[in-house]
């Protein structure tokens, strides 16, 4: 804070700062924003068009409101960004608990104070960051935790009748007096104590054991719900849902560019000498998508942006471990580090009865083979097993070659400890594998060649056209017919 602010009121006044109220100083602040064209929520990436819009246009109404919408989908940090609306800081009189306007003093005791020093009344500067408070709704919040309640030990040690007015113990929501007060998952709230916040939202009237207070407090109250808790965990009462003056929907990422931003943005992992490929975040991304349509998983819950998340970092850490444990410099994906996503993904998902009858492991391996087939019909054309026809150009199958290479009785291992020469040496020795990547996919990078040979026998494996066996972490593709004849006793 600069040293030059004013020290005292009579300092303050001849500043010619002024007073305002909190959602006119939010108000003002956006506008002049909006009309600079400063970006105004840094780090909310998919909102631009939908949820931000309406979020400005309540803030511009001076709108108390609601964010509505299921887990992982940023709530927590939009809200928290407003703070960032707010002005740097604002003069507060020095000793009082409630944020005091040093122009408009609300407890007799600030009251008091302005009365008997006058211009000498001392002040202090209350930065934005320290006027924005919240409270997670749990079943245990009470209205002493909120408002406040009688402290016996105050009115003791200051020798204060039980009446007065300061033997009152300030909860969290008066002493975010000019600030922002934020509940998360408001249905959490028991409703005894929801109808505490309603003459605060709309008379400013509060009551501590008895005590019929009228305190002008001055702040935007919002608040977070996720329409699960509705029916499983709690409801908002009709007469407080009537006073929050808007209700806006959050909703997940609609394209796969928006989800890779967000989760590039947020992983924690530091991994500056290993390069992802887009192919492999494709995929990533593409797992919460098939989550979220998939009928194994309970959509009510919603699946968080958090799987996408923690599913990079635990494909990031199995390519570090990997490579630092083998000795190689070989610090890039492979097909194979997909599969270390299992506990980041079986850990985030609800599933319905039919999910929970496969068990999450088996569904979590099953989206995972839904996204890998999902961006490979993106890059490559659908595997058949029709044989190439010279008279009919459409119905060329460039998978052909592979496919007879496995039919003939050849099988192809690759496992987690391959060093980068065994394991390019494997993949090169697979007949047409490496045409068929080269036909639709131009690149130098021999390491991406690769990973892009190994994705082709994945995706063909996921269509049925090859067996694909795990066994202590070696992976077995073989000709899937061959495979079915020897489960049934065909081969020995």
């Amino acid at each position: 804070m600069p040293k030059d602010r004013p020290k005292n009121l009579g300092e303050l006044k001849k500043s010619g700062w002024k007073s305002r109220s909190v959602k006119e100083e939010l108000r003002q602040n956006l506008v002049a924003k909006i009309a600079t064209g400063e970006r105004i929520f840094d780090s909310i990436i998919g909102y631009e068009k939908t949820v931000l819009p309406q979020i400005e246009n309540a803030i511009l109404s001076k709108h108390n409101f609601i964010l509505l919408g299921l887990r992982g989908q940023a709530k927590s940090r939009l809200i928290r960004l407003l703070a960032t609306l707010l002005d740097e800081y604002i003069p507060v009189i020095l000793g009082t608990l409630l944020n005091e306007d040093p122009f408009n003093p609300i407890s007799p005791k600030a009251k008091a104070m302005v009365q008997d020093q006058g211009d000498k009344l001392p002040i202090e500067w209350l930065k934005n960051t320290d006027r924005y408070h919240e409270k997670l709704a749990t079943p245990d919040v009470s209205i002493a935790d909120l408002i406040g309640d009688i402290d016996p030990i105050k009115a003791a040690r200051e020798k204060l009748d039980i009446s007065n007015e300061e033997v009152i113990h300030w909860g969290i929501i008066p002493r975010t007096n000019r600030g922002i007060f934020a509940i998360n998952e408001l249905p959490d709230l028991q409703p005894r104590i929801q109808v505490g916040l309603l003459n605060i939202l709309e008379e400013n009237d509060i009551q501590v054991r008895g005590f019929p207070l009228r305190v002008p407090l001055d702040m935007l109250l919002v608040f977070t719900a996720n329409p699960e808790d509705y029916t499983n965990r709690g409801n908002i009462i009709t007469p407080l849902k009537d006073r929050i003056d808007s209700q806006i929907l959050t909703h997940y990422p609609k394209s796969l560019g928006d989800a890779k931003k967000i989760t590039t943005q947020e992983v924690s992992h530091d991994a500056k000498n290993i390069k992802v490929p887009d192919l492999v975040s494709d995929i990533v991304e593409e797992i919460s998508f098939q989550a979220r349509s998939s009928e194994y998983v309970d959509q009510s819950s919603g699946v968080s942006a958090r799987v996408s998340i923690s599913a990079y970092e635990c494909l990031l850490s199995n390519v570090e471990r990997r490579t630092l444990k083998i000795g190689d410099d070989d610090f890039f994906p492979r097909m194979c580090d997909l599969y270390s996503m299992l506990p980041a993904i079986t850990g985030k998902i609800e599933l319905v009865y039919e999910g929970e009858q496969d068990g999450p492991v088996l569904v979590a391996h099953r989206l995972i083979g839904q996204a890998i087939s999902h961006v490979f019909s993106k890059h490559f054309p659908k595997p058949s097993r029709e044989k190439s026809d010279p008279e009919h150009q459409g119905r060329n199958n460039p998978y052909e070659a592979v496919m007879e290479y496995f039919s003939s009785g050849k099988k192809l291992s690759l496992s987690d400890d391959l060093m980068l020469n065994e394991y390019s040496s494997r993949l090169e020795g697979v007949a047409g594998l490496r045409d068929v990547v080269k036909k639709y996919f131009n690149t130098s990078d021999k390491r991406e060649l690769l990973l892009r040979m190994e994705f082709v026998l994945e995706a063909l494996h996921q269509n049925n056209m090859l067996s694909r066996e795990v066994h202590d972490s070696i992976i077995q593709y073989t000709d899937v017919f061959s495979d079915m004849l020897k489960d049934m006793g065909g081969f020995n």
